[in-house]
């Protein structure tokens, strides 16, 4: 398994810019929605057993994936110390296999261009947050705009790059095909 991560806050640019870096490479996209999704239809929104069931769906599904050749682009939120035990996990199960491969992208923007990109309807098709309220709010529960403390990642402003030109970059620092 060939697995690239690609983290940051809500509204910068994660879905988008896998979907453009899925264009270039072949690698498919599993985002956090799909997940988020199927728990939804089991557990309140936002609920520990939502939260669990999440978890443990991504685990199962990059366990699989860890077995095979799959190349994958996850997009994810990082909670700054809420979701550190879950990373490690996903390094862990890498590691199971000597030819998986994880890399780390770690999507930033300002916060004004956050606050800018929300509220674009295109968000409310996968229930994103879709206000500046709802942004602020992540920002504080959350601390969504941290950089993970303790693996190595690649570091993209994208506050001025298209998802286009910010998805080839992904593919040169990665050295991908």
């Amino acid at each position: 398994m060939e697995l690239i991560i690609i983290y940051g806050p809500p509204a910068s640019g994660k879905l988008t810019v896998a979907k453009e870096l899925e264009k270039i490479t072949g690698f498919n996209v599993l985002h956090n929605h799909l997940t988020g999704d199927i728990s939804s239809a089991i557990y309140n929104f936002g609920s520990k057993r939502y939260k669990k069931f999440v978890r443990k769906l991504r685990k199962i599904i990059l366990k699989e994936a860890s077995k095979s050749e799959a190349k994958i682009i996850f997009t994810f939120v990082y909670g700054k110390g809420i979701d550190d035990k879950f990373i490690k996990k996903l390094i862990n199960i890498s590691k199971k296999r000597k030819k998986n491969k994880i890399s780390f992208i770690w999507l930033r923007c300002s916060k004004n261009e956050l606050e800018k990109r929300v509220i674009s309807p295109e968000r409310t098709h996968h229930g994103k947050l879709g206000t500046k309220k709802e942004l602020r709010k992540d920002f504080q529960k959350y601390n969504s705009f941290s950089k993970i403390p303790f693996i190595d990642s690649i570091e993209i402003n994208n506050t001025r790059l298209s998802p286009k030109k910010t998805a080839k970059k992904i593919k040169k620092e990665l050295n991908l095909i």
